[in-house]
């Protein structure tokens, strides 16, 4: 089973005609590098949710997700390789054809339980409603996403893998909002963060970080909305294209829930002269590669 070793982190430095000509740079923190499933800030986010588990004495940990969760496939690995068994409640109906998600996580031995959107926004709020006597030994709740104080604190851990001083922004691609307000923890004043959302009208997401973060958002602290391609795990042949040709140029892959909406955004954003010439931007790679194998194959030229 492969180990999580973070020293494989890179820092990679992305050069092409449109930051030449905007007189901006833009390097790839390739958190992705850390293991082929628990990929990116999911380690981090998961870390001291296990820990956690450990110092308690429980044997199973219980999470939420969807059908395209990559917090699902890797928690699922994760409890695997540290020796607890796992359950992932699911959110909604179960699929006649499961996703390649959902297969990777019963493949790691996680135990699958779908429910209504009703049901599963309960039991969100309150675990304790959620009875299973098929679970065994006592179970370690980790929050849909690891959204909470053990993921903030995880993620807060993301930029000591590379040297930050020299970056003006820092951008991420958003789901629960976790990765962010660990990022706004571990930066200064002086630098911006922009967070790219991968869901379309997801208002709540401000308020839900000024809840990690026990405080106001930051003026520095930008929620960028325009690049989520239809919705969550929604895509357009226009972001498939991009992505293929950005891989063929810098050789770096993305994946079509998250890190490929949020270069794309970056890019975009660029050519648009919304960055000063000078900038210095960060750009998390969060992973999250295994999601690409609910696509048909071909489509992402470089995933197999």
């Amino acid at each position: 089973m492969n180990t999580i070793d973070i020293q494989n982190i890179t820092t990679e430095r992305l050069k092409s005609l449109t930051t030449l000509s905007k007189q901006v740079t833009v390097d790839v923190l390739r958190l992705d590098k850390i293991h082929p499933v628990i990929s990116g800030n999911k380690w981090f986010k998961l870390k001291y949710y296990l820990q956690n588990a450990r110092l308690k004495g429980c044997d199973r940990i219980v999470t939420f997700g969807g059908a395209y969760s990559n917090h699902i496939a890797a928690t699922a690995y994760a409890a695997k390789l540290h020796g607890f068994q796992s359950t992932g409640l699911i959110r909604g109906e179960e699929p006649q054809v499961w996703s390649h998600t959902l297969q990777a996580a019963r493949s790691s031995g996680m135990l699958l339980q779908f429910l209504s959107r009703t049901d599963y926004n309960r039991y969100k709020r309150n675990i304790s409603a959620y009875t299973n006597p098929g679970n065994v030994g006592k179970a370690y709740v980790v929050p849909e996403g690891g959204f909470g104080q053990p993921g903030v604190k995880g993620a807060s851990e993301i930029l000591e893998t590379t040297d930050i001083s020299k970056y003006s922004h820092i951008i991420a691609a958003v789901g629960t909002g976790t990765t962010i307000a660990g990022l706004i923890h571990k930066t200064t004043d002086s630098q911006q963060i922009l967070g790219i959302s991968s869901m379309k009208n997801n208002n709540s997401l401000s308020t839900e970080i000024e809840l990690l973060l026990n405080r106001s958002l930051p003026g520095r602290f930008y929620l960028v909305n325009e690049y989520h391609f239809g919705g969550y795990a929604r895509y357009t042949d226009t972001l498939i294209e991009w992505m293929n040709n950005f891989y063929r140029e810098h050789r770096i892959p993305l994946d079509f829930v998250y890190t490929g909406k949020m270069m794309y955004g970056i890019f975009d954003m660029i050519s648009k002269d919304l960055f000063p010439a000078g900038s210095g931007i960060l750009a998390v790679h969060s992973g999250g590669l295994q999601g690409n194998g609910s696509l048909a194959p071909g489509v992402l030229k470089y995933f197999e």
